[in-house]
């Protein structure tokens, strides 16, 4: 795949989520069946909904990856030949695994389905690469811990694709191989029961208490350079993320990346998109290993908030006679400045001037989440379903 157009690869926790982002403009996505998944508190698909997923995204042309990455012991072998066959013919395109038995079998049985090689490997030299690749592996997923340079090193040393982490949170371990949950809560991370051991505060004693949570991962900076050493895919991590911020990081990096392509992406530009995701969540954000060794910059000990903003206001349902029917998320009223973005990347900014309850009565604020509200608004842009509202200004 080397010298296309790089991809844009989004998770989805589940069926609602993968439809999302597949609209906002993931080129490909990956999820998680009922078993063998690393995140076992998604949640992660049925064979029925793998199915529908891949119908959906193939009449997209885009492709969809499953993810079979757990550490297999003896009793997680029983039924996995089985399953993997039912899923291929679900329709997926890739498997996302680190087991070399795994890989072997797919490989085997299923060769028109590509193998690609977990992070949970922690693959982090070009030798171990052409090793796969001998074994068949289509692409390998890198470790998170490799620096610019090393990563092009690799490429110009492998004919197999390789796949970068972009966005979202980044595990304290070596890339996800965990053992502080199985220790301090019995939850085995490399079998999908992460208990997010490294976001606990602990005590040292002192008056002081610490964690030891790494800051999440922010590249949109640097996707440029990632294209430019010829990486193949670009992957956003949040599987258990919202419906919003999947919309937001995805819709974002849809831009950016094709505005690189089309040589129209400005610094004004890159301001608002660097705003935009800086604000969808609530953790801050670092470029990691990519620059230079990661450091205490790049981590959180002491001090950490999470505070999450209410920018998201609504989900909409439907659009006629000037009046949007939405689901609202957040508190917003008349004179607030709202931003209407939709899957096409179209969007418009507005000061609310009119509010409507369900029965269509004229109200002054909308307060209540889930509830469904009207929103007059005229406009030429269309608006499909899953568009989206987000706050830009409060009235006060």
């Amino acid at each position: 795949m080397k010298n296309k157009r790089i991809e844009l690869l989004s998770p989805a926790g589940d069926l609602e989520r993968l439809k999302v982002t597949l609209l906002y403009g993931a080129d490909a996505v990956y999820f998680g069946g009922e078993k063998y998944s690393l995140r076992a508190n998604a949640t992660n698909f049925s064979l029925d909904e793998i199915r529908e997923g891949c119908e959906f995204a193939h009449k997209l042309g885009k492709r969809v990856h499953l993810t079979l990455n757990i550490v297999f012991h003896n009793e997680d072998m029983d039924g996995v030949e089985e399953y993997i066959k039912d899923v291929v013919d679900c329709g997926i395109d890739a498997f996302i695994v680190s087991d070399p038995f795994i890989i072997s079998h797919i490989k085997t049985n299923y060769p028109q389905v590509e193998v690609h090689l977990s992070t949970q490997n922690s693959t982090t030299n070009y030798e171990a690469i052409n090793f796969f690749g001998s074994q068949k592996v289509d692409r390998v997923v890198l470790a998170r811990e490799l620096s610019k340079d090393e990563i092009k090193e690799i490429i110009d040393n492998t004919d197999v694709d390789i796949e970068t982490f972009i966005h979202g949170a980044m595990c304290t371990c070596f890339s996800g191989r965990c053992a502080l949950s199985n220790y301090v809560t019995n939850r085995d991370a490399n079998r999908g029961g992460c208990s997010q051991v490294c976001r606990f505060t602990f005590s040292n004693g002192n008056e002081e208490d610490f964690s030891l949570a790494t800051k999440d991962m922010n590249m949109s900076n640097y996707i440029k350079d990632l294209i430019d050493i010829g990486v193949t895919s670009l992957k956003v991590e949040g599987r258990m993320r919202s419906l919003y911020y999947l919309a937001t990081v995805i819709g974002t990096y849809r831009k950016i990346i094709d505005e690189i392509y089309d040589n129209t992406l400005t610094d004004e530009k890159m301001k608002i998109y660097e705003e935009r995701l800086n604000r969808v969540a609530n953790r801050e954000t670092s470029s990691h290993y990519f620059l230079k060794e990661a450091d205490e910059t790049d981590q959180y000990f002491t001090g950490r908030q999470e505070i999450s903003n209410q920018d998201y206001l609504g989900q909409v349902i439907s659009y006629e006679n000037n009046l949007i029917k939405f689901y609202e998320r957040n508190y917003f009223e008349i004179g607030d400045t709202v931003e209407l973005f939709t899957p096409k990347g179209d969007s418009i900014t507005f000061i609310v001037e009119e509010l409507l309850d369900e029965e269509q009565n004229k109200i002054d604020v909308a307060r209540h989440p889930d509830n469904i509200y009207y929103l007059k608004i005229d406009t030429d842009i269309d608006i499909p379903e899953y568009s989206m509202l987000r706050l830009v200004k409060r009235n006060k």
